[in-house]
C-alpha cells in the first residue's frame, strides 16, 4: 500500500520552547518497498514513523494508507492504531518475557479472536519463514538478540499487514550480528513484496536496506532518492556529509563546459560533475574518501585535478588503512588498499575523476 503524508505538523514544548518534531512534512512512500526515514537523533523521524502507525497525533495534516485517510485534522478524521492494519517492529523488540515464541507471535491472532486452528497454522507458517522453525516452545528470555529481533518480525507479520514499520530495529544488537540481520532482513522483506517503512540513524543500515531514502534535518524532509543518488549525487551540503564520509572543500565556479564545472578550490582549479551553479557561486566540494588513491612521488605538469601532498597519518583498520595527507592548508582522508606502500612523511600525488568530484551548494 502506498503512504501518503501532506502537510504534516508536530510542535512539542520544552521549557518554554516550542520544538518543531514536525514541520509541514510532504511525502509519497511508494508501495512494497523498503523506504527509510535517515537522519540525525531529534531530526523527527521517529515522531513521523509514531504518526503514520497513530501513536502520536499531529498537530495538522493528512495521513492516508492506501486509498483510506487514516488522519486528517481539515476532515477531522482519526482512525485508531488497531484499525489501521499496520505491523511494528520497536527498537526494543517488545517481547513478552513470561511467554515463548509460540505465544509471544500469537498474540494479536488471539486478540482478534482468530480460530486456534488458524493461529496454528500461520504462526508455524510465519515461524518457518523467519527461519525460527522448531523454536515454538523455547522461552523467549533464552533466545539471542538476533533470534529475539526475529520473533518480533514474526510477529508483526503473522497479523498479514500491508504496512510494516520499524524503528531502529537493530540498534540493540552488536556489530556482526547486525550486519547478519540486516541482510535477513532485506531477504524477508524483498520475498514479501510488503511496503515497509524503517526508522534508522545508522547510513549503511539505509544504504544497505532500502530502495529510497529520505534524509531529515529539523523536522523537514531535505532530500529524498535511491541508495546511490544519495550517496553520490547529493543536493546539499548536509546530505553529502550525513550519508557518507566526505572531504567537504570551499570552491567557487570558474567555468561552465558542455559537461563539466569547473571550480577554483585551495586544491587548485578542478573539473567536477557537471552541476547547475553560476560563475561566481561561492559551493562546497565534496570529494568521498574512496576515490582518492595516492602515489607516491611528486606531480608532472600543472593538468587539472591533479592534486600534490603529504602523508601525515596512516592508520591500519583491518580492511584497510585510514590516512590523512596534508593538501595545501587542509587535511583531506582517504582510505587505501592494506598493501598500499606508503608511509607517514611520503611526499604523494593524486587525481580525481571528475564525475567523482560532487559540487553542493554552500
Amino acid at each position: 500500500m502506498e503512504i501518503q503524508v501532506k502537510g504534516l505538523r508536530k510542535h512539542f514544548t520544552s521549557e518554554g520552547k516550542i520544538i518543531k518534531a514536525l514541520d509541514d512534512v510532504n511525502l509519497t512512500i511508494p508501495a512494497n518497498t523498503i523506504f527509510t526515514l535517515l537522519g540525525p537523533s531529534g531530526c523527527g523521524k521517529t515522531t513521523l514513523l509514531r504518526c503514520i502507525v497513530g501513536l502520536e497525533t499531529p498537530d495538522a495534516g493528512e495521513i492516508s494508507i492506501g486509498n483510506e485517510v487514516v488522519w486528517s485534522s481539515a476532515k477531522n478524521i482519526y482512525i485508531p492504531t488497531e484499525k489501521r492494519k499496520l505491523g511494528m517492529v520497536f527498537q526494543t523488540y517488545a517481547i513478552w518475557p513470561h511467554m515463548n515464541v509460540f505465544d509471544n507471535v500469537a498474540y494479536p491472532l488471539q486478540s482478534q479472536k482468530v480460530p486456534k486452528d488458524e493461529i496454528r497454522e500461520r504462526v508455524a507458517k510465519t515461524l518457518s519463514f523467519v527461519q525460527l522453525k522448531g523454536f515454538e516452545k523455547r522461552p523467549a528470555t533464552k533466545l539471542s538478540g538476533g533470534q529475539q529481533q526475529r520473533v518480533a518480525l514474526a510477529r508483526a507479520l503473522v497479523a498479514e499487514p500491508k504496512v510494516i514499520l520499524f524503528d531502529e530495529p537493530l540498534s540493540n544488537l552488536d556489530a556482526k550480528l547486525r550486519e547478519e540481520t540486516r541482510k535477513e532482513l532485506k531477504s524477508f522483506l524483498s520475498k514479501l513484496q510488503i511496503t515497509a517503512v524503517y526508522v534508522t540513524h545508522d547510513r549503511v543500515e539505509a544504504l544497505a536496506l532500502s530502495d529510497t531514502i529520505a534524509v531529515m534535518k529539523e523536522g523537514q524532509i531535505i532530500e529524498t532518492g535511491d541508495p546511490k543518488k544519495i550517496y553520490f549525487n547529493a543536493e546539499s551540503r548536509f546530505v553529502a556529509d550525513f550519508i557518507g564520509r566526505a572531504n567537504l572543500v570551499s570552491a567557487v565556479v570558474i567555468e561552465q563546459t558542455e559537461s563539466n564545472t569547473i571550480v577554483q578550490s585551495s586544491l587548485g582549479k578542478l573539473k567536477c560533475k557537471k552541476a547547475d551553479f553560476p560563475n561566481g557561486e561561492e559551493v562546497t566540494l565534496c570529494l568521498r574518501p574512496e576515490f582518492i588513491h595516492p602515489r607516491k612521488g611528486t606531480a608532472e605538469g600543472t593538468a587539472a585535478n591533479i592534486i600534490p601532498g603529504k602523508i601525515e597519518t596512516l592508520v591500519f583498520v583491518g580492511d584497510a588503512y585510514e590516512t590523512e595527507i596534508r593538501c595545501a592548508d587542509m587535511l583531506l582522508l582517504a582510505r587505501l588498499e592494506p598493501e598500499m606502500d606508503l608511509e607517514s612523511g611520503d611526499q604523494v600525488f593524486f587525481e580525481v575523476k571528475p564525475n567523482q568530484c560532487l559540487i553542493v551548494a554552500k
